[in-house]
């Protein structure tokens, strides 16, 4: 049999090296080699081994039932809609986001309404039993149908699970479990890795959801090999700042539903409340007859979403001007300035430009780049954008206004929200009637036609 031997694994997408490099030659990873110990590979050969035909199991897509409940209602609307309607049957779902973030909390908080129909087994790496039960009295988490376990050995827990049979199955965390005949420490790539295939393996066979919770390193990633993600059913990510109390979670993975859906969340003293008005949310403290804000609408999966933008121009003290932005792209706001510079004759390089998202959250969406222009020149004209007017629109190189999708679901959101203006693309406006809405549309091809509304 062959002696087991250091080797070095690829944290990104599990290549193995006999020496440490600082790029991996197979997904050109930089500085992700970490080091793993190989295990002795079966002398037997595989040709010894008996082949079994599958050709009976193969099934006809026909024959094969669908059961309409096939979701668990988790009992916070916010998690629903972020895996597509509930927790699916037999999935395997991976949580992970910064320490401290309310990962263990959600997850107490859905097994007190689960607990009223199902059983759930919560596994426990990290915590023991009576500190677990400490968090579920301050959560008000009391139904009769939560156990509870303490273990790290996977093999152990995945044997437990397949005979206990619960409905739901929690562990917490991956990183945690360790399989005795694998050699390398918990959480390192191979373990993460191995468990996370066992864990997927019972999940599937028993029909039984199991959620895992995994840390993340210092750059914001899930803690282990790029695989691991590969295996699970769908991957959540909780994101927010720590000294704010807004938390958002997003798939950024799921078989079982749309990965643009987000919930938005409330830490309180009692755990995570939904929040179920995020535009109100990100709008309330609005500042009143300032310059350089204006409100933007992006969607984010179904759900449209006011946000307010707020930028600052001042004059630079250095030699080159500084460019800071937060919850938005940088590269994007530096074509933004180029645009305004090249277009409209709006010179910025003796200022410095500071934007910034409100309550946390981040604009992805090319429909952003309009009210991001609008609190661009706001700041720098010093002229305040109405209070009561919200834009959405995507910018071209040439200074143009482009089209944007959802336009309907976007005015009708401006318009709950007490919105009497909405400017919006003059490409889109031929797709809507303007006599179904009562806030007043101003259609604009280009960016100075925009300003003009300022």
């Amino acid at each position: 049999m062959a002696k087991s031997r250091y080797v070095y694994e690829c944290s990104a997408c599990g290549y193995e090296s006999s020496k440490w490099n600082g790029k991996c030659p197979s997904c050109g990873a930089w500085n992700t080699f970490q080091e793993s110990v190989s295990e002795p590979v079966s002398s037997s050969s595989s040709s010894s081994r008996e082949i079994r035909d599958l050709s009976d199991s193969i099934l006809e897509l026909d024959d094969i039932g669908a059961d309409n409940d096939v979701r668990y209602d988790t009992g916070i609307g916010e998690l629903n809609r972020v895996l597509g309607g509930g927790l699916v049957k037999g999935s395997l779902v991976l949580l992970g986001g910064e320490p401290g973030i309310g990962k263990s909390t959600i997850l107490l908080q859905i097994c007190q309404y689960l607990g009223e129909e199902h059983s759930i087994l919560y596994v426990s790496g990290e915590e023991s039993a009576r500190q677990i039960k400490l968090r579920a009295q301050r959560l008000g988490v009391d139904t009769e149908n939560l156990y509870l376990l303490t273990s790290t050995d996977a093999e152990a827990v995945a044997e437990t699970i397949a005979s206990a049979s619960p409905d739901i199955a929690i562990i917490d965390s991956i990183q945690t479990m360790n399989i005795s005949r694998i050699t390398s420490s918990p959480g390192s790539l191979t373990q993460v890795r191995e468990c996370s295939n066992l864990f997927m393996h019972t999940a599937k066979r028993q029909e039984i959801p199991i959620i895992l919770v995994g840390h993340v390193n210092k750059d914001g990633a899930i803690a282990g090999p790029k695989v691991m993600e590969h295996i699970v059913d769908a991957v959540l990510y909780f994101e927010g700042e720590r000294h704010q109390s807004y938390r958002l979670l997003r798939a950024v993975k799921n078989r079982f539903g749309s990965t643009n859906e987000i919930g938005v969340f409330e830490m309180l003293d009692k755990g995570l409340s939904e929040v179920e008005n995020p535009s109100q949310m990100l709008l309330s403290g609005r500042p009143h007859n300032v310059s350089g804000t204006c409100v933007a609408c992006v969607m984010e999966g179904t759900r449209p979403i006011l946000a307010e933008v707020q930028s600052l121009a001042a004059k630079t003290s250095y030699a080159a001007p500084r460019r800071m932005a937060t919850g938005f792209d940088f590269n994007r706001l530096n074509i933004l300035i180029a645009v305004l510079e090249k277009r409209l004759g709006i010179y910025m390089g003796t200022l410095d430009v500071y934007l910034n998202i409100i309550g946390g959250f981040r604009l992805d969406e090319p429909a952003a780049d309009l009210p991001v222009a609008m609190a661009l020149y706001s700041g720098v004209m010093d002229k305040p954008v109405d209070e009561m007017l919200i834009a959405f629109g995507e910018i071209g190189l040439g200074g143009e206004i482009r089209s944007v999708s959802h336009l309907s679901q976007r005015i009708k959101e401006a318009e709950r929200m007490g919105f009497k203006k909405v400017v919006i693309p003059k490409q889109s406006a031929s797709s809507i009637n303007f006599a179904d809405y009562k806030i007043e549309i101003i259609p604009v091809s280009t960016l100075k036609q925009a300003f003009s509304t300022i």
